[in-house]
């Protein structure tokens, strides 16, 4: 009876926040330009999609670039942005492909799990100017209990959240930005710690609520 009783509550939460998406990844946007200087010279946006936080970084910064290796999101991000931006976009895989700093902000939001972790934090760091800052919010395998406790309290949060949202335009359906493939993380948020504060020492790591964590550094 339990078992069926969970399974048909589930369902409902699914059918729900199908009904009513939202971006989690934009939810954090005001918290990322809160960790970034009033003005800057130059940012890179890491698998920059639709090109929503490009155009928010454009408000501050001299110039951005948005990097993504999907070309299709690209043709949007571009149609979306007015002609007089400081924002250009460029095809690029990561993090090979990423055009050459220095960057005086870089950002990657929800894309470190689809890349070589070690690999791509390395060449971030690279790119980074002396005194610039490096931003992600990222995904991360649950696996401790604090982990999961936070993915239990984050269910009927997100239900919440959804409805909150999308009130009174359910019918345009789900962001453009929310299109991109997706992939589970693999790393658990304690390997994730360990390695990033290897390659960045100093690396501010906080777990957050909606399945994501960020990660702050200074070069």
């Amino acid at each position: 009876m339990t078992t069926t009783f969970t399974a048909r509550l589930l369902d409902g939460l699914g059918r729900f926040n199908a009904a009513h998406p939202w971006d989690h990844n934009a939810h954090y946007h005001r918290w990322l330009l809160r960790q970034l200087p009033r003005r800057f010279g130059t940012a890179l946006d890491v698998g920059c999609g639709s090109g929503d936080l490009a155009r928010l970084l454009a408000g501050r910064a001299e110039s951005v670039l948005g990097a993504d290796a999907d070309r299709r999101i690209l043709a949007r991000a571009r149609v979306s942005t007015r002609p007089d931006s400081p924002v250009t976009y460029t095809l690029a895989a990561a993090p090979h492909g990423l055009p050459a700093g220095p960057y005086d902000v870089i950002t990657c939001v929800a894309v470190l799990h689809h890349l070589p972790f070690a690999e791509t934090l390395t060449r971030l760091r690279r790119e980074l100017a002396p005194g610039g800052t490096l931003v992600v919010v990222g995904c991360a395998r649950p696996a401790s209990p604090v982990d999961h406790a936070l993915g239990l309290v984050a269910v009927p949060l997100n239900a919440l959240t959804g409805w909150v949202k999308t009130r009174g335009r359910r019918a345009f359906g789900r962001p453009a930005s929310m299109t991109a493939p997706t992939r589970d993380p693999e790393m658990t948020f304690a390997e994730i710690s360990r390695e990033a504060r290897r390659l960045l020492p100093g690396a501010r790591l906080r777990r957050r609520l909606f399945w994501r964590y960020t990660l702050v550094w200074s070069a």
